[in-house]
């Protein structure tokens, strides 16, 4: 009779790397209410128990392993009791704590086997994983870029040399062009030597003139955005931690700064951005916009801008005595004025709008034209398919035409 022996299964027998797991569980991490849109409490912590429910489903789905190592592991295990496949995730579990990708909160460490409780949290290494990879999916390799790396019409003296070489001025950074400078001095006096040097004769290169900016990304947390079949909501705090990424690597220079706006409008960590969740909410965008400038005032930077994420018309208003007045059929006259007045605040500030719209009915492309005819910015309707392509690349390439 043939005997068939089974050891005990590790992590390392299914090649589990934290970070292939971590990227099969960026939707879990980075949930956004759409699979209970009425959850009463959004927000809320995720539990130990649920982080075990979902890697157990990450083993069986194809999003963890490519074709061929997928039918091995589903092989190994249907060879495997439940009791076996529970002590691999909470294996797979702990390892996550363990290298810091999660922490866990209301118990210590637990072994093989057991069932804690309390909760989990996102770290900051995990969020700075999940915006690189993020941005690689979007946007493969990046160019070289350097401190207040985007492109203005303007002409400057700086170290990278992109332009004909200009008669040094009082002020020019010192970038010498020592050939242009040798044969100025030589077309005066002849070759000769010592070379005089005179003052006439320094010529430096010019490089493009490149700016710094500041960017406050609203995104819209109203209940619309899980609703109607799709989650929009998700995709958009992909995107955040993509650009906070890009800013941090590519544009030192730059600064970046979350606005949720709902029935209200506040700033959050971007630590925090993976715990936000919709709420039953309407779409206070005026609040919004003043909170933005708010955050944009505090910045010295040469350019200033709002990047506004939202798949619906403004429909809430926060009245001057306290009072919410929400109205959310068709476009409410009071609250498009309130929100338009903002706009108009934002354009005498010199503060740029880009607009990027995940739904297009006919009254919300009424209101993203009135905003892009009072500011200089563009409006982009995209879907949460191609939301980060277009944002992306828009705030590296600063393109002047309009997407539509």
């Amino acid at each position: 009779m043939k005997w068939v022996r089974y050891g005990r299964y590790t992590p390392e027998d299914f090649e589990v790397s934290s970070e292939d797991l971590l990227k099969a569980l960026s939707d879990f991490l980075l949930r956004s209410g759409f699979d209970n849109p009425y959850d009463p409490t959004p927000g809320r912590k995720l539990s130990f128990e649920e982080l075990k429910r979902a890697i157990e489903e990450a083993l069986y789905n194809d999003s963890l392993f490519d074709e061929e190592r997928l039918e091995q592991l589903r092989e190994m295990l249907q060879r495997m009791s439940q009791e076996d496949i529970d002590k691999l995730v909470q294996r797979l579990a702990d390892q996550l704590v363990n290298e810091g990708y999660l922490q866990q909160d209301g118990q210590g460490q637990t072994g093989a086997g057991e069932s804690p409780e309390g909760t989990v949290e996102v770290t900051d290494k995990s969020i700075d994983f999940l915006g690189f990879k993020t941005l690689k999916d979007l946007l493969g390799s990046l160019g070289k870029a350097s401190f207040g790396a985007h492109d203005t019409r303007d002409m400057a003296t700086g170290v990278e040399s992109s332009g004909a070489s200009k008669p040094y001025e009082f002020g020019d950074t010192m970038n010498l062009d020592i050939s242009t400078t040798l044969f100025s001095a030589m077309q005066r006096d002849g070759v000769q030597l010592p070379l005089n040097l005179e003052y006439s004769d320094l010529h430096v290169h010019q490089s493009e003139y490149r700016s710094s900016c500041a960017t406050v990304l609203m995104l819209d947390c109203s209940h619309s955005m899980i609703l109607y079949g799709e989650d929009r909501f998700t995709p958009a705090k992909k995107v955040a931690l993509a650009l906070a990424h890009l800013i941090r690597t590519q544009y030192p220079g730059d600064s970046l700064r979350l606005v949720l706006f709902h029935d209200s409008a506040e700033e959050v960590r971007l630590a925090d951005l993976a715990q936000v969740q919709v709420g039953p909410w309407y779409t206070n965008t005026r609040d919004g916009l003043i909170l933005a400038q708010r955050l944009l005032d505090k910045e010295r930077k040469d350019m200033k801008q709002i990047i506004m994420i939202t798949d619906g018309k403004p429909s809430a208003l926060t009245l001057e005595d306290g009072r919410m007045y929400r109205n959310a059929f068709g476009l409410d006259p009071l609250v498009i004025s309130r929100t338009l007045e903002e706009v108009g605040r934002c354009k005498r500030q010199g503060i740029l709008i880009n607009t990027f719209m995940l739904a297009s009915d006919h009254g919300l492309v009424q209101f993203v034209q009135q905003v892009t005819q009072l500011c200089r910015g563009k409006a982009y309707f995209t879907t949460p398919y191609t939301l980060g392509e277009y944002l992306l690349l828009d705030y590296m390439n600063r393109k002047t035409r309009t997407i539509h």
